[in-house]
């Protein structure tokens, strides 16, 4: 293993597709835990910092390797922030995107484009080992607004029922270039490419 390599702490295989396109032409190879037998942590936090952080403090105890983390979610207003934290598993421990979105829908029937306001959030978190006393931690949020019914095949999670009111389409319509310099994802990272480049 060579000391560009970073092993990510998750196991989403949409999460990692991004991850390994926006590091390719920084020469570091993300690794997913997966590969080198290492379980989901449990997440116990109650904010995308905490369970961030505790993801990536997991991945760097169970390899010696340096880590990063990403905690992200789905903010909506008329929800009082709901799913938040539970994103990934808002309609239950056994859930699909497909649920999810639709007990999202669900939730938001009769509400009106006005009251549909909604942001996805994204934490990364970069350790360098597991007591790393100072890690980096980079958030950054993407406004849209939640759609009726679901549009476009692209992407993943609820991104076939995020608006974006610029773009003029969902989320799941975009293409992925452009997705991955705008999105919550896409603005976190740079930010922490920015962070991990001061340091060095």
């Amino acid at each position: 293993m060579n000391d560009k390599t970073i092993v990510l702490a998750s196991n989403n295989q949409g999460k990692l597709k991004e991850f390994q396109a926006l590091f390719s032409p920084l020469d570091i190879h993300i690794k997913p835990q997966r590969e080198l037998g290492v379980e989901d942590a449990d997440e116990t936090g109650l904010s995308f910092v905490e369970n961030a952080i505790i993801k990536a403090r997991h991945a760097c105890a169970a390899t010696g390797m340096p880590a990063i983390s990403d905690d992200s979610g789905l903010e909506v207003d008329a929800l009082q922030g709901a799913p938040g934290i539970y994103s990934a598993r808002f309609s239950g421990s056994s859930a699909t995107d497909q649920s999810n979105n639709a007990l999202l829908l669900e939730k938001l029937q009769g509400l009106n484009d006005e009251e549909r306001s909604a942001r996805f959030h994204c934490v990364l978190v970069y350790m360098r080992h597991e007591k790393d006393p100072t890690p980096l931690i980079c958030h950054a949020s993407w406004e849209g607004r939640i759609l009726h019914a679901p549009q476009g095949e692209q992407g993943f999670g609820y991104d076939p029922l995020f608006w974006l009111e610029e773009q003029r389409c969902s989320s799941a319509e975009l293409d992925r270039a452009l997705k991955n310099k705008i999105s919550h994802r896409g603005q976190a990272l740079a930010l922490l490419m920015q962070a991990m480049e001061a340091r060095q």
